[in-house]
């Protein structure tokens, strides 16, 4: 007599029927869809990543066509067009669309794997390992899964709320209202729990971040500087990236051997650095409002240059700009600028896109009202900059080009993102024949773009001619860089710079695809200031170029741009 254990069928038996029946439960409208949007997903695109973010955006993209083609087949039944094989044809159809997905998934990742190392090359990074393209695939099948387990997890809760809300309603009404309930209470869920809690967790995260201090920031001795024993902001308030800004810096002695270098006659001074932590004032005008009167204590009204400057979202200030800055006038110059956040740039990308625009206004406003008191001849010229979301935040306090000639001597802006109406105004009217990516604005008569480095350091500000009327403005802009390109417009609409010629560090073989474009840029923001100076999000030596031609000393030649591009080269760009 045969025991139970007996006779079960074997463990590769049971394995073979599970593996079926959880097939047989999958739409083949949507692995069809799921198929096409991973292979689209792995198409070439403007930043290298690894593998992890490459396998997550692949998955994601798998989902969403999973999803789509799942709703095509759903119409088609529906609508009774879709064709049932007999099923002999079903177990055919099934073993010829499972060899046929093992030929598109190998495909893809041949050619991930080649548009990887040709943009690689171009850019002159390191190649990745051997195992990159197995680490795709296994990334993009968890997260796919992942994604999949949950929405059929929220199905079985619809039917099972349709079939209680059937005990009263008619099944078309109990349907709908299960559906209804099932989205709304996902939405609150999310929102009140994954959202607020994640909120939560990256404020106290980024919190004590900003509490602690680099090693290598020491609390600076100098009176120009905020947070010395002089300042009226002491070194405890400024935030991690306050301290950085105002202990870091090239001396008095280093700056006088680069103004020997360019061959100028020009004093040599400590550069004044004001700065105001998120901790200074309990709204944005208060903190404001410390900058300038750390500028009155430094007397920075007597500076040839004052630039107001609009930090990142952590309030980062970056050192290449204010390096380049500073030894182009011999530290006869003034930095101005607060933080308003300690959160990353992506979380108020995503989340937060009001208080960068508030902060920038509110600063430049208070410096500018002060700045108006004083004689127009006995006052400095005044500047604004921007990085990143610091760009996007600068220009929030112009309502137009018109308003930005009349209130500032001049502007550099670096990887301004796409959805900052200022920069969306002036692409949208350039000049005819011109492109999305080098734009080229009444024939560059107050607004240039700089697309990016070529072989010698150049960033090409002057090819449109030296007839440049003052204000001048710069934006520097690499093709690379997807900061400057997302858009939710990505998802079904082709943009200008797919349609024009591809930038010089873009691969010609980028194309626009419905859905996966916007998720391959999306990735491209998380990896995006990974590329070498340059590239990417990564903007260094340009601000050689981009400051010699707004700030421009008297006396200035093209050989100290040159020694100015070299000095900036020499240093490590931080991040």
């Amino acid at each position: 007599m045969s025991s139970p254990a007996t006779d079960r069928p074997p463990l590769l038996q049971r394995c073979r029927t599970r593996a079926r029946a959880h097939l047989a439960r999958l739409s083949p409208a949507g692995l069809i869809g799921a198929l096409i949007l991973f292979a689209a997903a792995l198409g070439p695109s403007l930043t290298p990543r690894g593998p992890l973010f490459q396998g997550a955006a692949a998955g994601a993209c798998a989902v969403c066509g999973y999803g789509i083609g799942a709703f095509v087949g759903w119409v088609l039944r529906a609508t009774r067009l879709q064709w049932v094989p007999s099923p002999v044809w079903q177990r055919r159809l099934w073993w010829g669309g499972g060899a046929l997905a093992v030929v598109v998934v190998v495909a893809s990742l041949i050619v991930s794997n080649d548009w990887q190392h040709r943009l690689r090359d171009l850019m002159g990074m390191e190649q990745p390992s051997s195992a990159h393209s197995l680490t795709i695939l296994v990334v993009a099948l968890v997260v796919a899964w992942l994604v999949l387990t949950i929405a059929r997890g929220l199905r079985r809760v619809a039917r099972a709320a349709t079939r209680l809300a059937g005990r009263w309603l008619p099944p078309v009404a109990a349907r709908a209202l299960a559906v209804t309930l099932v989205a709304v209470g996902t939405v609150l869920l999310l929102d009140g729990t994954l959202v607020a809690g994640s909120k939560a967790l990256l404020s106290a995260t980024y919190g004590e971040l900003d509490a602690q201090t680099y090693a290598d920031s020491v609390q600076p001795q100098q009176p120009e500087r905020s947070g010395s024993p002089q300042s009226l902001s002491s070194w405890e308030s400024l935030g991690r990236e306050g301290r950085r800004f105002v202990s870091g810096g090239r001396t008095t002695a280093e700056l006088a051997e680069v103004t020997a270098k360019t061959g100028l006659d020009l004093p040599v001074v400590e550069p004044i650095r004001v700065y105001a932590g998120l901790r200074s004032g309990d709204s944005l005008e208060e903190t404001a409002q410390v900058v300038v009167d750390e500028l009155d204590r430094t007397d920075a009204w007597d500076r040839e240059a004052l630039v107001v400057w609009t930090t990142t979202g952590t309030g980062w200030v970056d050192p290449s700009s204010a390096d380049a800055l500073e030894m182009l006038w011999g530290g006869n110059t003034a930095i101005a600028a607060m933080q308003y956040s300690y959160l990353p740039s992506w979380v108020s990308f995503v989340g937060d896109r009001g208080t960068p625009p508030d902060a920038g206004k509110a600063l430049f406003e208070a410096v500018r009202a002060r700045w108006e008191q004083l004689p127009p001849d006995d006052r400095p010229k005044l500047y604004v900059f921007g990085i990143s979301l610091g760009s996007y935040g600068s220009q929030g306090a112009f309502s137009s080009l018109q308003d930005l000639e009349h209130r500032v001597d001049g502007a550099v802006w670096a990887g301004t993102p796409g959805f900052t109406p200022l920069w969306q105004d002036l692409t949208a009217a350039r000049d005819a024949g011109s492109t999305q990516v080098a734009p080229v604005l009444d024939d560059g008569e107050t607004v240039r773009w700089g697309l990016g480095l070529d072989g010698a350091g150049d960033v090409d500000l002057w090819s449109l001619g030296t007839a440049w009327d003052s204000p001048r403005v710069v934006y520097l802009q690499h093709a690379s860089d997807g900061v400057i390109w997302w858009s939710p417009d990505l998802l079904l609409h082709r943009p200008d710079w797919l349609a024009e010629p591809r930038g010089p560090d873009v691969l010609p073989d980028v194309t626009w695809f419905p859905v996966a474009s916007f998720w391959r840029l999306s990735i491209d923001l998380f990896v995006a200031g990974e590329t070498p100076p340059g590239h990417g999000h990564n903007y260094h030596v340009e601000y050689a170029d981009a400051w010699a031609a707004v700030a421009t000393p008297p006396g200035w030649t093209d050989q100290a741009t040159l020694v100015l591009r070299a000095e900036i080269a020499a240093t490590e760009s931080v991040a």
